[in-house]
């Protein structure tokens, strides 16, 4: 339904008037072919999609928790500073990547990193973002400034789903021992220090880890080599759904999550390595079936340039495909959720 313009109103106004539609006009919600994602189209070019955000945070809020993930498409977004925008209507606080584990650059934006950056013949395997820590993001944001010519998806899978696909055995002997991550920075491989914790400071990097509970030390010449270790949670309960969830990245920094020739020189063992929260080795065939149950969860949205992508971090894991060609995806983090000692 549209308003007749008033008799002395100009015919431009009555355009300006019907082209705007009712409130609850404003966006198509629909369901992907696959279970994880909905997907948010505008009803005209002109809607602004961080104004809806801020309008439909509820709404928003209750699509996560059924399916896991929002997909908005359409919306015209120009670059970093818009995509910003967005999450700032969502959260004023976006999240820094302290204690980081892979290569990123932040953009002009303040809060706002590229995706990881691993060289495009590679994949990266299904993770939710910061599980080896006992704090991390409840939601992730994602721009795609520029999809690549082939390939080049980020894979997602549901959290809940891998979790009941694995032996009852591996997941109680995760989700009972937890999961010790060790690793070392200085090394010449992998992050240094200063990369992972955003600082050149050993001053904050002494503080932030007394604050996390991440025993850490120091050694080299210079004692410029860092090493912490920290046991963290191998399965969470997702606190709106009560889902249980696989939640933890021992199959990433386990050294059978490494190339053969890298795995046999032993660099791993430098650089990071996950065991059993007793310090026991966890076997590789536990490892090996949960890599499966990810693969068989995988689906896949192709990227199309302007998407913005809104994921519950907990109820689903995600990834990266190879691809070719320039490939531009920009990344936020909100909404810090401690799985000890509670929420912030």
């Amino acid at each position: 339904m549209t308003c007749s313009p008033s008799p002395g109103a100009p015919a431009s106004a009555a355009r300006r008037r019907i082209a705007v539609p009712g409130p609850q006009d404003l966006v198509s919600i629909s369901d992907s072919p696959h279970a994880i994602v909905s997907l948010i189209h505008p009803a005209t070019s002109s809607v602004d999609l961080a104004a809806w955000v801020a309008s439909n945070r509820l709404r928003l809020e209750s699509l996560l928790s059924h399916r896991g993930a929002v997909l908005f498409r359409g919306f015209r977004l120009a670059g970093p500073a818009e995509f910003h925008q967005v999450v700032e209507a969502w959260s004023p606080n976006l999240l820094t990547y302290t204690y980081g584990s892979t290569p990123r650059s932040r953009s002009s934006v303040a809060g706002v990193y590229t995706s990881t950056e691993y060289p495009a013949d590679q994949s990266i395997p299904q993770h939710n973002e910061m599980s080896y820590a006992r704090a991390w993001p409840r939601n992730l944001w994602f721009f795609c400034h520029k999809a690549a010519s082939a390939g080049g998806a980020t894979p997602l899978s549901s959290s809940s789903k891998v979790a009941a696909r694995l032996t009852r055995s591996t997941l109680r002997c995760l989700a009972d021992r937890g999961v010790l991550y060790v690793r070392r920075y200085g090394t010449g491989f992998d992050l240094n220090w200063q990369q992972a914790f955003e600082t050149d400071s050993r001053s904050d990097v002494a503080s932030f880890c007394r604050e996390q509970g991440i025993e850490f030390a120091w050694s080299g010449d210079g004692a410029d080599v860092l090493q912490t270790s920290q046991v963290c949670q191998a399965v969470v309960e997702h606190p709106v759904t009560g889902a249980e969830l696989w939640f933890n990245q021992a199959h990433l920094f386990h050294s059978s999550a490494l190339a053969g020739e890298v795995e046999d020189h032993g660099q791993l063992e430098f650089t990071r390595q996950a065991f059993l929260g007793d310090g026991e080795p966890i076997p590789t065939e536990m490892l090996d079936e949960v890599r499966a149950a990810y693969v068989a969860e995988s689906v896949r949205e192709p990227w199309q340039d302007g998407d913005v992508l809104l994921i519950d971090n907990m109820l689903v894991a995600h990834g990266r495909d190879p691809y070719s060609g320039p490939r531009r995806v920009l990344v936020a983090m909100t909404d810090e959720y401690r799985g000890i000692g509670g929420t912030t």
